[in-house]
């Protein structure tokens, strides 16, 4: 495995023909922390008798960051998943700026963000990060992209989460910093990921396009691990992709970007 960075990989896009269970302990197996997405689709018992090491979950089931009604939902789901994250050890718990549904779409779409939106989505990241220190947890917030996956999120672009949580800046919220939304998004990533380094509890990985192991599209990943590493990330670097052929060959082609 990597010296410098810590390796995991989303159970839920790798071998999408075999039951999790299989799944998780392959990872496993395999050197890698899991990733998952939403925790009612599985088996909790399973999961915490897997001995897998979980390092990221949707900290949330439902909820908006930029209204009243949106915020309340938001709080309440994340209350009962930290429950769930900290009986499974779940490192971090994610969220976006608006509930994902069917395909990666926003439940409550938004094409334009206001002022008050933008006030209203610190204050609900401030009671979240009330809730984070309560309760011994970090959140993080992920980037998203806008032409391809996730039309009509808001607060979707890296500039927007890294807007966000260093206005918060508090501990218990991090960037989950996704380079592949980022990509498609915005571009420029070696210096993205120095400007939002104060703030980055993960990084995710894909390669554009198709969201496949890295190697597999443009984004020159060796030379991104070689630049975090020389700018002082230490912290782990999950892949949230599909494979483009053998799940085994493409955790290798990651492993091999992300080994330095």
């Amino acid at each position: 495995m990597s010296d410098t960075f810590t390796l995991a990989a989303c159970a839920e896009m790798l071998w999408r023909d075999k039951p999790m269970e299989w799944r998780v302990k392959r990872l496993t197996e395999l050197g890698f922390q899991v990733g998952l997405w939403n925790w009612p689709d599985h088996d909790l018992a399973m999961l915490e008798r897997s001995g897998a090491t979980f390092s990221i979950m949707n900290g949330y089931l439902s909820g908006r960051l930029s209204d009243d009604e949106g915020a309340a939902e938001l709080l309440k789901t994340a209350k009962e998943t930290v429950a769930v994250g900290k009986r499974l050890g779940v490192a971090r718990l994610n969220l976006h700026g608006t509930g994902l549904g069917e395909g990666g779409l926003p439940v409550t779409p938004c094409e334009t963000v206001t002022g008050a939106m933008w006030l209203k989505a610190r204050d609900t990241l401030n009671r979240i990060a009330d809730l984070a220190e309560a309760e011994g947890v970090t959140f993080t917030l992920e980037n998203l992209n806008l032409p391809v996956d996730h039309p009509g999120v808001p607060f979707g672009r890296a500039e927007d989460t890294l807007a966000l949580v260093s206005d918060v800046n508090r501990p218990g919220l991090r960037l989950n910093l996704d380079l592949y939304h980022a990509q498609i998004g915005e571009g420029n990533l070696i210096e993205l990921c120095r400007t939002c380094l104060p703030w980055i509890g993960e990084v995710q990985v894909a390669d554009v396009p198709g969201r496949m192991e890295p190697g597999s599209g443009e984004i020159n990943y060796r030379g991104i691990a070689h630049a975090l590493k020389d700018m002082g990330y230490r912290g782990p670097v999950g892949m949230e992709a599909f494979a483009s052929g053998d799940p085994e060959a493409a955790l290798q082609a990651f492993r091999e970007a992300f080994t330095i």
